[in-house]
């Protein structure tokens, strides 16, 4: 029998299963009160879902204001923080957006159903926004490489990011692979998009407009994905598995790529007055945010949705995340041609609801009421908890325990042992295994891609204008000092697309961390944020949007905290972009900025020894701003023919990686101001090896005299070796044997 609010209020004390969605007691006891009455059971559902911790930002909303009350001012941001992506101005009537999300849980309990809707969500709030999605990148983290649950979860995950992707027909230019024993049983799986459009076409999710139509188009809605990421990413994993294991939804990219085409063509058209994807909490999300953010007032006749399960309950039906679907607002006169459009791409679409004055969000089921609310006590004004955080007692002990005492490497054959060790490392080895499932090149358009260290798409043909995207991490280090991690990240990010010649404009974040209710957890996320914000406003980049995973841990285990960053950044022209490796022999080599002994959470520590603690590298936002300002300007002018941003691993590493890129080998003196064991694996920030031209060289030490940049010369390209002259010499084909091997020995059989 259907649960209708006639008999909520007929029934006021019926029993609930409240703690079985996910609610707390006290959070039923406020939703009695917002409706003065016990809730139907597709009340309860609804709020359940939109109430959870990955839909309603519950206990992270209080820290996640700084990222408005500290935005820096920029002409550049034309949408912020609160839609479905954030849109940034790039020129000539260019705009962009860009956003990464989190499909962790879905990930580790379904790996490849988890990581394909993980793509397809992140590409929906793109067309949502009015633009075309033009590439995807996907930031992974997993167990130790060897571990039985990283064989299980790693192919999975990487043959649904790349199937999804490939069949969308959208490029996947980045991102990163990282293996740290936090991880497994809790792998990190988050998927960036980013799309173009001119600005006229920007579009917003709301539903304005008194008798407005609310038309639900796409894939039928089915059992899967009840529950899905709104409850999976809401629960912590125990040691033998998932606390709950609610079906994971189920992808069809065909179906994705109509929608898209579709989504467009009605948009561009002029069809739609306000437009919403369905994705974590699936039509209880649509409808009352489209609702909360229009006019208010929205009814809906739940029996029209089109069903792929006809025995699905109107809870189940609200529930469902079922993938593929979205929800436009269209007006009466334009239904027609809407309807039309849409069936051109063979895609179906169902009248579901209207627009209304009424200021409630009501759903009908067979003719009988089952949902009364108001919109925005579902969608916007769920529970704030300002959870209690305090400094972890182990914080101190872990700080104090340096490296230092490690032994160092004290002859050149240790300091060659060491590098050919360090290239072949899971963290630094070739992820060509991986990133060769995705097809890096459809559309034509991009420029550059792994492992560069940005990946650029063009966005004009005309023009040659583009956009460079990376993002970034070292959790290592935010475990350190989770405040200045968070700025590490950021800066790395923002060198990462500053080497490639383009300039950073805006910041998207995906702040990935263990369970809320742990003080010392809540402690880690409140300082990654501030460090975030507050690096963010230093280098007057703004963050657009993002998303908070919570909950990611095994038993009493969390993950290292993973706030990974995404920076945005521009450039005029493609073909000016600045590559990783050099390209012919001759050319000098230049390291920019200062190297200092600093190896606490360095790969070196992590890699050779097992050992995490001491304070991460000095972080210096004037420096990464200076830096990116001189390598932007020289890529433009033509005067730099390589560069790469020098991190994980130090300079021998960043040396090894153009070497290897480029096939032609280098030779660099260790300045005599430096111990050879620190020149070569040291991980201080603020530096990339720039390469140039002898016809350039003089103007290039110029321009960084000129902007205060140390810029120190190391050596030419030339040979067939890195060679650290006085010290060792270590053949390409060597360092590659070791590079190429480590992921392939694990998974290619």
């Amino acid at each position: 029998m259907t649960d209708t609010v006639a008999a909520a209020q007929a029934h006021p004390e019926a029993p609930q299963p409240f703690a079985e969605l996910g609610l707390k007691p006290d959070e039923y006891e406020r939703i009695r009160e917002i409706l003065g009455r016990r809730p139907t059971s597709s009340e309860l559902a609804m709020y359940s879902v939109m109430w959870s911790e990955h839909c309603s930002y519950k206990s992270s909303k209080v820290h996640l204001r700084q990222f408005g009350e500290k935005a820096p001012k920029t002409d550049a941001l034309l949408v912020g923080i609160g839609e479905n992506a954030g849109v940034v101005d790039i020129g000539d009537g260019w705009a962009v957006t860009f956003k990464v999300e989190s499909h962790n849980h879905p990930s580790y309990v379904e790996p490849y159903q988890g990581a394909a809707t993980g793509v397809g969500g992140i590409v929906r709030d793109i067309i949502s926004m009015g633009a075309r999605p033009l590439a995807v990148m996907d930031p992974l983290r997993f167990g130790p490489l060897d571990a039985p649950d990283t064989r299980r979860v790693l192919p999975g995950i990487v043959s649904g990011i790349g199937g999804y992707g490939n069949c969308l027909g959208l490029p996947n230019i980045g991102g990163e692979v990282v293996f740290d024993p936090t991880y497994l049983g809790n792998p990190l799986v988050n998927a960036l998009c980013v799309g173009s459009m001119r600005h006229e076409d920007i579009h917003l999710a709301s539903a304005k407009g008194v008798g407005n139509l609310v038309v639900l188009y796409g894939a039928r809605t089915g059992g899967d994905g009840i529950g899905g990421v709104s409850v999976l990413a809401s629960e912590t994993f125990d040691a033998d598995g998932p606390a709950k294991r609610p079906s994971v939804q189920v992808g069809d990219p065909f179906m994705e790529k109509l929608l898209i085409e579709a989504t467009l063509e009605v948009l561009h058209a002029g069809l739609v007055e306000g437009i919403q994807d369905l994705g974590g909490a699936g039509i209880s999300c649509a409808t009352s945010e489209l609702a909360s953010n229009g006019d208010g007032g929205m009814h809906v006749w739940l029996d029209r949705v089109l069903l792929r399960d006809k025995t699905l309950s109107p809870e189940e039906i609200l529930m469902s995340e079922s993938q593929e679907r979205m929800c436009a607002i269209v007006t009466p006169a334009k239904l027609d041609e809407f309807m039309s459009l849409i069936k051109k791409w063979d895609v179906e679409a169902v009248v579901i609801g209207e627009v209304n004055a009424s200021g409630r969000l009501t759903v009908d089921w067979h003719g009988e009421q089952i949902v009364d609310v108001p919109p925005r006590s579902v969608a916007h004004d769920g529970p704030i908890y300002e959870r209690p955080f305090h400094r972890p007692s182990w914080q101190d002990a872990l700080q104090a325990d340096t490296p230092d005492s490690l032994p160092r490497p004290t002859d050149g054959e240790q300091l060659r042992a060491t590098l050919i060790n360090l290239i072949g490392a899971p963290n630094l080895a070739s992820k060509a295994w991986i990133t060769d499932q995705y097809d890096r090149y459809v559309l034509g358009n991009t420029v550059l891609a792994q492992p560069e260290d940005a990946g650029m798409i063009r966005v004009d043909e005309t023009t040659g204008r583009g956009v460079a995207i990376s993002t970034d991490c070292n959790g290592r280090y935010a475990k350190l000092d989770p405040y200045n991690g968070a700025r590490l990240a950021l800066a790395e990010s923002y060198r990462n697309v500053s080497v490639a010649g383009a300039k950073p404009l805006a910041v998207t974040n995906c702040l990935n961390f263990g369970s809320p209710e742990d003080p010392e957890v809540m402690w880690q996320f409140s300082e990654a944020c501030r460090g975030l914000a507050d690096g963010c406003l230093e280098l007057g980049v703004p963050v657009t949007g993002g998303n908070v995973s919570f909950y990611n841990q095994t038993g009493d285990t969390a993950i290292l905290p993973t706030p990974v960053v995404g920076v945005l950044a521009v450039i005029d022209n493609v073909d000016k972009r600045t590559p990783m490796a050099w390209s012919a022999e001759g050319q000098v080599v230049y390291v920019l900025g200062d190297t200092r002994d600093e190896f606490a959470g360095s790969e070196w520590a992590h890699h050779v020894h097992g050992h995490l603690g001491g304070l991460p590298p000095v972080v210096d936002l004037q420096r990464e701003r200076v830096l990116s300002e001189v390598l932007v300007t020289a890529s433009s002018a033509g005067i730099v023919a390589a560069a790469h941003d020098i991190s994980d691993g130090g300079i021998a590493i960043t040396l090894t990686e153009m070497a290897m890129k480029s096939g032609i080998g280098v030779k660099a003196a260790v300045p005599a101001d430096l111990d050879p064991f620190v020149f070569c694996f040291a991980e201080s920030t603020g530096r990339a090896i720039a390469v140039v031209t002898p016809a350039h060289e003089a103007a290039f030490v110029a321009s960084c005299a000129a902007a205060g940049l140390p810029a120190t010369r190391l050596g030419e390209t030339g040979g067939d070796a890195v060679e650290i002259t006085g010290q060792f010499s270590a053949p390409i084909v060597e360092l590659r044997r070791s590079h190429e091997a480590t992921i392939p020995a694990i998974f290619a059989n």
